[in-house]
Formats: C-alpha cells, sequence, structure tokens
C-alpha cells in the first residue's frame, strides 16, 4: 500500500489560469510523479527525480503517454445514466418526459446501489476521479452513492434533491421531511473520509420559499456544505420563475433571499445572466458550473466565458448526464471549445484542460487537495494514451506542440484514451 511509486511518462498540470502565461502551467516531456501513501511527493524532469528516489520505490514507465490530473466533473445526475440521449424536447419537457418518471425508480435501494455502482465505474473508465452529483429525492440514493464512492476511496460531493412543488407527487418531499432526511446524511456522511454533502434544491421552480429557507438553514447549522442547484438554464424557466417569485429582481435574486450564495455554492449552467448576476456571483464568491454538452443537447443556449472571466468567477465544467450526451471530459472541453468559437471568445486547448483540472478544483474549493500535482496533494491522475486509435495515433504523431496535442486530444479523444485512472496513488479499473 506504502510502497512508493515512480510513474514515468509525459506530465502536465497547471499552476494558474493558462491566460496568465506560461508560468500557469508545468510540462515535462520526459517526466514524472512520486506517489506515496496515496499523496504527490515529487514532480518533474524523470532523469533529475530518477537519481532521488527513495529505497524501493517502484518505477513504472509510460514513456509514450502522458499523465494530468484527474478530471473534475462540477455538475451531473448518477440517476439520469438511462435517460442520456433523450432527444425531441427542451428542459421543462425533458423533466416531465424522461427524468421524473427515471428518478422514481431510485425509492428502491437495491436500485440505487446497482445504479451508484455503474455510474462510479463510468466515471474511472471516462477519466472522472472526483465529482459533485445530484441524488434523488430519496435519502437512499445518497446513501447508496456515498456507500459506493468510499468503498472506492473517490472524493465525492453529493446531496439529496429538495423539491416540494411543480413536479409529480411520487417524487415531493415537504420542507420539513428535506430538512430532516438532509440533515440525517449530513450527519452521516459529511468529512467521512473523502466525502462531502450538497444541500441541492432541484431548482427554484421545484422549491417553495419555506423550502428554500430551510436548504439557508442547513448552511448556517453545518460547516463547510456545499450548496448544488441550477440556474438560468432555459429562457422558458426563468420566465416561470419569475412568475413564482414575482418578488425577486431576478432568478439568482431568488436564491440570494434565502441565503444560498457564497463560497461553496456551484450553480449549474448560468447562461442567462444579468449583469446584477454576474456582479452578485462575483462578490459572493460563488462558482459556476458551466455544462456546454447539455446546453447544446436541450437548445438552451451559449455559456458567456467572457463574461464569467472578466468577473473572476470560479468556473469548472459539467458534463450535466443526462442532459448531457458523455460522461467523458474531453467531449465537455469540445463543447465548451465549440460554444467558445459562436460566442467569439475562444478559449485555448489549455484553457479546456484547466478547467476540466485546476478550474474545476478551484470551483470547487479543492484545488488545496486535488486539481494539480502540488506536492502534498491527493494522488489522484490520469494516464492518457494518444495512440488508442490508429487515426488518433496518426493525428497526434503529426503534432508539433503541446497545445496542438491538446487541442487534438480533446476534439478526437473520448473514453478509450483513458489508460489509467489512479486514486489516491492507486490504480482502478483501467484499461490494459
Amino acid at each position: 500500500m506504502n510502497t512508493p511509486i515512480f510513474w514515468r511518462a509525459s506530465v502536465l498540470h497547471f499552476l494558474d489560469d493558462p491566460e496568465k502565461g506560461a508560468q500557469s502551467w508545468e510540462y515535462f516531456d520526459d517526466g514524472g510523479l512520486l506517489v506515496e501513501s496515496g499523496v504527490i511527493k515529487a514532480c518533474g524532469p524523470a532523469e533529475a527525480l530518477l537519481e532521488q528516489l527513495p529505497e524501493g520505490c517502484e518505477v513504472r514507465d509510460f514513456s509514450s503517454r502522458l499523465i494530468v490530473p484527474g478530471f473534475i466533473d462540477t455538475h451531473v445526475h448518477y440517476p439520469q445514466l438511462e435517460v442520456m440521449a433523450g432527444c425531441g424536447v427542451q428542459l421543462l419537457d425533458w423533466l416531465e418526459q424522461y427524468t421524473f418518471p427515471a428518478e422514481a425508480q431510485f425509492s428502491n435501494p437495491e436500485y440505487s446501489k446497482e445504479i451508484a455502482e455503474l455510474f462510479l465505474d463510468q466515471c474511472l473508465t471516462h477519466g472522472t476521479t472526483t465529482a459533485l452529483i445530484f441524488g434523488t429525492v430519496d435519502p437512499q440514493s445518497v446513501d447508496a452513492f456515498f456507500e459506493a464512492a468510499e468503498k472506492r476511496n473517490m472524493r465525492m460531493i453529493a446531496g439529496k434533491v429538495m423539491m416540494d412543488r411543480n413536479a409529480p407527487d411520487y417524487l415531493l418531499d415537504t420542507p420539513e421531511s428535506s430538512y430532516e432526511d438532509s440533515k440525517r446524511l449530513i450527519d452521516l456522511w459529511h468529512n467521512k473520509g473523502r466525502l462531502s454533502y450538497a444541500v441541492t434544491p432541484r431548482f427554484a421552480p421545484t422549491s417553495s420559499s419555506e423550502q428554500l429557507a430551510m436548504a439557508g438553514r442547513l448552511l448556517k447549522e453545518h460547516k463547510d456544505l456545499y450548496l448544488h442547484t441550477h440556474l438560468s438554464e432555459n429562457s422558458k424557466e426563468i420566465a416561470w420563475v419569475q412568475e413564482l417569485f414575482p418578488e425577486s429582481d431576478n432568478y439568482l435574486d431568488v436564491y440570494d433571499q434565502h441565503g444560498l450564495l457564497g463560497p461553496r455554492s456551484v450553480f449549474a449552467h448560468s447562461i442567462h445572466l444579468c449583469d446584477q448576476s454576474w456582479n452578485r456571483m462575483a462578490e459572493t464568491d460563488s462558482s459556476i458550473a458551466c455544462c456546454p454538452g447539455s446546453n447544446l443537447f436541450l437548445g438552451s443556449g451559449l455559456f458567456n466565458f467572457s463574461k464569467a472571466k472578466n468577473n473572476n468567477i470560479r468556473v469548472g465544467l459539467g458534463t450535466d448526464v443526462g442532459g448531457g450526451t458523455s460522461l467523458c471530459l474531453l467531449n465537455t472541453m469540445k463543447d465548451a471549445y465549440q460554444v467558445s468559437q459562436l460566442s467569439e471568445n475562444t478559449i485555448s486547448p489549455l484553457q479546456a484542460f484547466y478547467l476540466a483540472t485546476l478550474g474545476g478544483a478551484r470551483a470547487l474549493h479543492l484545488d488545496d487537495r486535488i486539481g494539480s500535482f502540488k506536492i502534498g496533494n491527493e494522488a489522484d491522475f490520469l494516464v492518457l494514451n494518444p495512440e488508442a486509435t490508429p487515426l488518433l495515433k496518426f493525428r497526434t504523431d503529426k503534432t508539433k506542440t503541446l497545445e496542438e496535442l491538446l487541442g487534438v486530444l480533446m476534439v478526437m479523444g473520448d473514453d478509450r484514451v483513458i489508460e489509467k485512472a489512479i486514486v489516491m496513488g492507486q490504480e482502478t479499473r483501467g484499461k490494459s
């Protein structure tokens, strides 16, 4: 378990947003990571590190591969695997037609366990080592998820959906029951090992003011909780929120009035924000989970990367399965690039990989633990294979720069590129 391991390969990680210049990342063409007891002990040029390896250190050579930090998915629904690729509708109809019937099955604890196991195995296969997760309204869905994540020693954040109106009766709770169920889950799972809890009202239309107040009460009563919900994803949704909360200045103000903004508050989508909302997000150090794949698939709109940057708002990437069409953040990086192209503020491949690693860690206030190869960080990382398919090998052999290679990986890559996923220094179910 504690035998030191030196992983030799090309190594890339970020120290800051790459927009700030070349000093914001480290790349070693022939590099390596020294890992011991689940943490990073050294990162740098292979030849220099090989001369100072501890006694008994095992060397694993992946010289034709690229090592990067594990991908961080800042918004995804584990109960929605079976509604992926549900075509033909936009957000509100999609919830009624696909999502709510699927989530009803999670009242069955055995089904919850089955899907939690499948979901986490698929996360690792697709390169995700940390995620911010929606459960369902049934608390056993969260128990099942945390049990499966604890078994894999993964750093995961999840919460029970709070939803007391505007949904089928079989999925509704009450302000009081959502508070009590969430409190039990917090006491049982929050800060247990590598697990954290997120207070999770689905979105403003499905929570009464009384329930949102209960969410705010939970945040005040417990230390270091997350708040995880949806914001300004769809134009019809936004109009509906204004009808339901006529006293609010805007959609974000609904959450603000109930004390739900602040560090560790993560708002998925945030596509159609007014200037007042952008300013308030910045003032409260709230974060955004950008979900370009699902925004494109459901026809919701294009995320404004320049507004987020100009307001210094923390942004990570979210696959948003099942509205999203892939669990692989390589695909989400490609979607983010394409969205940025359409909005005429193109992000680079370096920025895309930053958003999926250190950017996601910063959005979750976890950059002191994961997201880079800083000495002492938890050793969650990936071994990527640029030769995973014949066409990919052909194309990557033609690349001349690191940025060109990253661009090819994010545009042409998929889960086949993820050769190994390492969690706290331990190999998981990687590909041979």
